[in-house]
C-alpha cells in the first residue's frame, strides 16, 4: 500500500490500538492522538496525507470534526469512523469533504479499502450504510 504517516484520532484507546495494529501493516508511523488539540499539532508536525479520526473525537459537536480538520487541512484526506448509521450524518459528514465513512462495526472489512480509496483521490463509505 504505501510507507508514510497517518494520523489516528479517538478517545478509546484500547479501540485505536486495535486499528494501529491493522495500520501499521501498511504505514511506516501511526501516530494515535485523543483529543482536538493534540490531533492539530500532530498534523502541523508531521505533515500527513491521511487522518482517521472518530466522530466522537471531543470537538463542538460531532460532524463539526470533519468540517473542521478540513477547513484547516484541505489537502489532508480524512477517514471518519462512527457507529452512526443515519444517512444524515454520513451525507454530512461527506459533504464536509471527508474521504470515507467507515462504521466501527465493519472496520476489519472496510478500513483498509477505505484507506485505499482516500490515497487513490476517491470516496468510500461501508456498504452496509444506504445513502
Amino acid at each position: 500500500m504505501t510507507r508514510g504517516c497517518v494520523i489516528l484520532a479517538g478517545g478509546h484507546e484500547n479501540f485505536l490500538e486495535g486499528i494501529r495494529g491493522l495500520l501499521q501493516t501498511k504505514f511506516e508511523t501511526v501516530v494515535m492522538v485523543a483529543d482536538k488539540k493534540s490531533l492539530f499539532e500532530a498534523v502541523d508536525k508531521l505533515k500527513p496525507r491521511l487522518a482517521i479520526v472518530d466522530l466522537s473525537l471531543p470537538i463542538s459537536g460531532e460532524v463539526n470534526v470533519a468540517r473542521e480538520i478540513k477547513s484547516r487541512y484541505p489537502e489532508l484526506k480524512l477517514i471518519v469512523l462512527s457507529i452512526h448509521e443515519e444517512p444524515a450524518t454520513v451525507s454530512e459528514v461527506m459533504s464536509a469533504g471527508a474521504s470515507g465513512f467507515v462504521l466501527k462495526r465493519s472496520i476489519a472489512k472496510d478500513l483498509l479499502a477505505a484507506v485505499r480509496a482516500a490515497l487513490k483521490g476517491r470516496t468510500y463509505i461501508s456498504p452496509s450504510l444506504e445513502v
